[in-house]
């Protein structure tokens, strides 16, 4: 088994516990460069809020996406486009990703900014 798989293998039980709850899912993705998150409608089949290091007003804030203090930037800027969207409690999938570094910065960052999970 390769790296990804056994990080897709770990998410498959998130995902499954958090599509029995019918919430909405902070999804987070990273790669080397850059971290991404999304909140997924509790059915799954729609994005309503996303927010990565890729957008122009992240990139304007920071010098590289791949560290702790990019993830810090997303998380409180996905949770500000969640409140203006009425979204107050989601769960957290960390996608198979271990909760420490900028996974972990993310998820506090998006606390701290008013989301629940």
């Amino acid at each position: 088994m390769d790296k990804r798989i056994s990080r897709l293998r770990r998410a498959v039980a998130t995902r499954r516990k958090i599509a029995e709850l019918r919430v909405h899912r902070l999804a987070v993705h990273r790669s080397n460069s850059h971290i991404y998150a999304n909140i997924i409608s509790p059915e799954g089949d729609r994005v309503l809020v996303s927010a990565s290091t890729l957008e122009p007003e992240v990139r304007k804030e920071m010098a590289n996406g791949g560290n702790v203090e990019a993830a810090t930037l997303v998380g409180k800027r996905v949770a500000e486009k969640a409140k203006a969207a009425g979204i107050e409690q989601v769960a957290f999938d960390r996608s198979g990703f271990r909760y420490h570094g900028r996974v972990k910065a993310l998820a506090d960052a998006a606390r701290e900014a008013g989301l629940k999970f």
